[in-house]
């Protein structure tokens, strides 16, 4: 069987284990745009896990916390290394906090959040499937209705 290899990165991130549907939703997470980055996108990769899996490897980039939040809501699944030196110096899968802030737009049009200055505030309802309730309004959110901010 032929095999691709992929390099490694020096120092970056590497978010694996994603639901291979998402795989592309994460991308847009990243915001990567640096022409200098090597970035890596494998979708509908052999999972035991999953069956199919997605990762991605961004070399020259640590996520912060508010990415993995976000991370977290599309790809619950996924695991997240940290890369420096070409060793992984740190290992976790991404959590659903239990408040969500500035992340999600609530979906009802006459939400307070959606008009006046407010920041958006959502609490987790179910985790796996993602269920958010609107901190202002109460409306419950599927993870269809989910618009990252």
């Amino acid at each position: 069987m032929k095999q691709l290899d992929v390099s490694a990165i020096k120092d970056g991130s590497v978010i694996d284990h994603i639901d291979s549907k998402s795989t592309l939703k994460v991308a847009d997470i990243l915001n990567i745009q640096n022409e200098e980055q090597v970035v890596l996108v494998g979708m509908n990769l052999t999972s035991k896990f999953l069956g199919k899996k997605g990762i991605i490897k961004i070399g020259g980039k640590i996520i912060d916390q508010k990415e993995v939040n976000k991370i977290a809501l599309i790809a619950p699944d996924a695991s997240v290394n940290i890369i420096k030196d070409y060793e992984v110096v740190k290992k976790f899968k991404v959590e659903v906090p239990e408040i969500i802030e500035g992340i999600v737009k609530c979906f009802n049009p006459n939400c307070v959040s959606n008009y006046n200055n407010i920041k958006a505030k959502q609490h987790v309802v179910n985790k796996n499937p993602i269920k958010l309730q609107c901190h202002y309004c109460e409306r419950v959110m599927s993870v269809k209705d989910i618009v990252l901010i």
